[in-house]
């Protein structure tokens, strides 16, 4: 076991490799993303809010300077030892040219901080820019974060992903190759999925050759393109019992050595139109413990390889 848990937390990683807290220190870079300006659609992922997903990073006016010392600083307070990864969040962050992620990567790793983590889309790492990721893998601690969401390319066109699986496998094995590490996200609760459907999901990344992944649940935010949908009815929340029982049954099936950046998350208060039970974090994830030692459980109980 890891701990007193019974799966593969992100906090038990961090504590055994650095030996204390560490947090993540949430950043706006600016970017956009291929699916908002054009590039490959318009309006972006149809549950994604106006800020990119980066609701809780640094405020985008201020440079990443001063947005990592506000947010550093508020951490600072509670954890006074801890230690902090920068992570661009918010948006695409290896949408750019090189030499613009270059000057923002540089910015934050000459803070006190023991790595980066980088969150994009498996279609925006052309070759030099892996190779830049590459490089500075070779010199700090590196994460590069993948939205996959659902290996289901009906709901990708649904929920306006814009790339198929193909495109998130060939992005992983690029990061692989160069020894990158990779978390992959997932959303369960995306519109008409079944729960053999977020399953097979799972049961994909299982398989994958990804060190993390990040399990959410789907928010339907206001401002959103998914309001509409969810307005025609054309999408139900899962209750938060369904919610427990499907991530327990994901741990059960992930290796073993898999690192679980993320169980459940919380949308804005003041942006949330449902699940409204997603607010309490604490309830979650203590149900989700509960139910693990109700099952007798643990990650990697039913691990194998396909």
């Amino acid at each position: 076991m890891w701990g007193d848990k019974r799966y593969h937390t992100w906090n038990y990683h961090l504590r055994e490799r650095f030996g204390a807290k560490v947090f993540k220190v949430m950043l706006d870079a600016g970017f956009t993303c291929p699916n908002r300006d054009g590039k490959v659609a318009i309006g972006g992922c149809t549950f994604c809010s106006a800020r990119g997903s980066g609701d809780f990073a640094g405020a985008r006016r201020d440079d990443l300077k001063k947005q990592f010392h506000d947010v550093a600083e508020r951490m600072h307070t509670k954890w006074p030892e801890a230690k902090y990864i920068g992570y661009f969040q918010a948006y695409t962050n290896t949408y750019a040219p090189v030499e613009e992620l270059r000057e923002c990567y540089e910015t934050i790793l000459e803070e006190d901080v023991v790595g980066l983590a980088i969150a994009t889309r498996p279609d925006c790492l052309p070759d030099d820019v892996v190779e830049y990721l590459a490089e500075m893998n070779q010199r700090t601690y590196l994460w590069v974060e993948l939205g996959l969401q659902t290996v289901h390319e009906s709901t990708a066109e649904l929920i306006n992903r814009a790339h198929d699986f193909e495109t998130y496998v060939e992005a992983v094995e690029k990061l692989r190759k160069h020894n990158i590490r990779v978390c992959s996200h997932i959303i369960l609760g995306l519109p008409g999925e079944t729960e053999e459907m977020m399953m097979e999901t799972a049961k994909a990344v299982a398989n994958l050759p990804v060190q993390g992944i990040k399990i959410h649940l789907l928010h339907l935010l206001k401002k959103t393109p998914l309001v509409k949908l969810w307005e025609q009815g054309g999408l139900e929340f899962l209750d938060q019992e369904t919610y427990t029982r499907l991530v327990v049954d994901i741990l059960e099936i992930l290796p073993p050595e898999m690192i679980i950046h993320r169980l459940t998350g919380d949308g804005p208060p003041e942006l949330l139109i449902g699940p409204m039970w997603s607010r309490r974090k604490w309830e979650v994830l203590n149900g989700i413990e509960r139910e693990l030692r109700q099952r007798n459980a643990w990650q990697g109980r039913l691990w194998k390889r396909d």
